[in-house]
């Protein structure tokens, strides 16, 4: 398995759902960075989704509280690997027993089988969105070193099911709950103040590291950036005008390098396959409301690495 993120700015995540612990170890952190404790206590707190409609009781239940193993002193990075560690407080593994010889189509569970002839049923193991707990720690500090330098990242939740107005995706969302079944939603991301000249062509693109860290968030099953998919109805002419560089319909990206302006991309996020009406346990109606921070986090850890010759702590 491929557990690891970046090139220079490196993050790998380690542990089960069910098991004892998740956390991660991250390597190219500058020395001298300040690391703001509360900002990713709040950012776990966020991807808990305590108190919003429809998502597993589970991470709310979790004290989620990071213990710091290395690589931090006095607040402060000392330029060394940072190994963190989250432990398990409410695993429940009997809650998946039903699933130990059961296989959820859309999940993981039957390829893990096949491929390597041994799975985690206790959640779907690493499959399981209790890793991205992990990824938010990474990406928090990722953002810290970002926003030194004037560079910011906002996700939200932009449509859920066929709803795209805000205020009624609560009652859609419970609505699926209530029924026991699941629904997808759209989480669009925007990034403030990069620099021009960010991704390389042709196999380096920025747009193709950031589909890749977004399309490894477990569900998601779709990226765009700029126009996108709903570019498809449009004529070039209703885009592109003449001496308009850079492009503002660009989604901040041409020919796989930055251009100054907001990079702007969107996330698909199917239904989660796990239905409590099929099966029990604790889980989420609708999975892209507990993603917004995860692609933050995500788009954090991309663009670090990506600049991570260019911005200084």
């Amino acid at each position: 398995m491929a557990n690891t993120f970046g090139d220079k700015w490196t993050f790998t995540s380690f542990g089960e759902s069910h098991g004892r612990a998740i956390g991660g170890v991250i390597d190219g952190v500058p020395a001298g960075l300040q690391i703001d404790f509360d900002l990713i206590r709040r950012e776990l707190l966020r991807r808990s989704g305590k108190e919003q409609i429809g998502v597993s009781p589970r991470p709310a239940a979790e004290n989620d509280e990071v213990e710091w193993l290395s690589g931090v002193m006095d607040g402060v990075a000392l330029g060394t690997p940072i190994a963190f560690l989250i432990r398990n407080t409410d695993a429940r593994p009997d809650d998946y027993e039903i699933l130990r010889h059961t296989y959820r189509p859309g999940h993981a569970d039957w390829v893990y089988q096949r491929k390597y002839g041994i799975r985690d049923h206790r959640g779907g193991g690493r499959s399981s969105a209790r890793e991205t707990a992990a990824r938010v720690v990474a990406g928090t500090i990722a953002r810290q070193q970002l926003n030194n330098h004037g560079i910011s990242i906002h996700a939200q939740l932009v449509q859920v099911g066929e709803e795209t107005h805000p205020e009624a995706f609560d009652n859609v969302i419970r609505q699926v709950r209530e029924a026991g079944d699941t629904i997808g939603g759209i989480v669009e991301c925007a990034v403030n103040g990069m620099p021009v000249g960010v991704g390389d062509p042709i196999a380096d693109k920025l747009q193709a590291h950031l589909a890749a860290a977004m399309l490894s968030i477990n569900g998601c099953k779709g990226f765009d950036y700029g126009t996108g998919f709903r570019g498809v109805a449009l004529r070039g002419s209703q885009i592109y005008h003449p001496n308009e560089v850079p492009c503002p319909q660009s989604g901040g990206i041409e020919g796989g390098i930055s251009n100054g302006l907001p990079i702007t991309f969107r996330c698909v996020f199917k239904p989660a396959a796990t239905l409590t009406r099929l099966y029990g346990g604790r889980h989420d109606a609708c999975i892209a409301v507990r993603a917004v921070p995860v692609v933050e986090a995500m788009t954090a850890l991309v663009l670090a690495d990506l600049t991570s010759n260019i911005l200084l702590p």
